[in-house]
């Protein structure tokens, strides 16, 4: 069987891929499991891409967005990664659902939607209130255009409240309760890919018009 592809999009704001990302932080206690269980990973940041804000899977003039559709059509396993604001996810988290609600039309050879048989998680890190709140929003997102999503796939670390050192700063990654969920999204999204692609969701009820 070919290895289980996973993809990660990182929605940091920071404008660049050379600036440290929390979110990456994050995600890569993830990664680490992929790697010991032979699941390949990349990671996509998306500030690093001309992504303009609309839903369709190709706005045209200069839109970098099918760039990264194309990465999401080969992974078994979509990962996305918000930092928090204001209690919130990112702005980049929504362009980012919004952008695959767009492509949510498209189907595969069966007339399903091109993200069945794929399987969604989410983490998110800040250090203020908010991480169930962008995890509902973006795992709901998931669900509603066809993502499966197993039990458990909300990895998030919340510092202090109010201003204060973020995950990286902190050693995040020591909080045991981090680190239990971090498990529970790689092994379970892992478990569910696999069953996924030993027995692909049936075609039948789920052929889109």
């Amino acid at each position: 069987m070919a290895k289980l592809k996973a993809l990660f999009l990182n929605t940091s704001l920071k404008q660049t891929s050379g600036e440290p990302s929390n979110t990456d932080a994050l995600y890569n206690e993830v990664k680490h499991i992929y790697e010991h269980e032979d699941v390949v990973s990349e990671t996509v940041r998306i500030a690093d891409y001309n992504i303009p804000v609309g839903i369709s899977d190709d706005l045209g003039n200069g839109d970098e967005w099918p760039l990264i559709l194309e990465k999401i059509k080969e992974a078994d396993i979509v990962i996305i990664g918000t930092p928090i604001w204001l209690g919130e996810k990112s702005s980049l988290a929504t362009v980012t659902m919004e952008r695959l609600y767009g492509g949510s039309g498209l189907t595969n050879e069966k007339g399903q939607s091109i993200y069945y048989n794929k399987v969604g998680g989410v983490v998110v890190t800040g250090n203020e209130d908010g991480a169930k709140n962008a995890a509902t929003s973006l795992i709901f997102g998931l669900s509603h255009i066809g993502f499966t999503i197993p039990p458990n796939v909300d990895a998030y670390w919340v510092g202090e409240a109010g201003p204060g050192p973020s995950f990286m700063e902190a050693d995040g990654k020591e909080n045991e309760f981090t680190q239990n969920h971090v498990q529970m999204l790689a092994y379970n999204t892992i478990h569910i890919a696999k069953m996924l692609k030993d027995n692909p969701i049936p075609a039948e009820g789920n052929v889109m018009e």
